[in-house]
């Protein structure tokens, strides 16, 4: 099986996880950090980069662990290639 680098890095998991990051990193801040903000003082940068880090590292997450899923109902627990497996036939006693 790849790696789970090779699946977080590859088929667009880093620019889906950019996005997810950004839009569901903004709504968060606005909600956490919203005060400060209109407020006109500037929010911690810890707990800011942390609220745009955590959706994108759930993102990767997801999309690495469905690709790994899909991965496995292709190729097999072990990597082998999947057996065909026969057609069972209907009607026959």
């Amino acid at each position: 099986m790849p790696s789970w680098w090779h699946f977080a890095a590859s088929e667009g998991t880093p620019g889906y996880a950019l996005v997810m990051g950004l839009v569901v990193g903004t709504i968060l801040t606005a909600i956490n950090q919203g005060d400060f903000i209109l407020a006109g003082e500037m929010p911690n940068p810890v707990k800011a980069g942390l609220t745009y880090m955590v959706p994108y590292c759930v993102a990767t997450y997801g999309a690495v662990t469905a690709k790994r899923a899909a991965w496995r109902r292709q190729n097999g627990r072990n990597g082998a290639q999947a057996q065909a497996r026969p057609e069972a036939t209907r009607g026959s006693t």
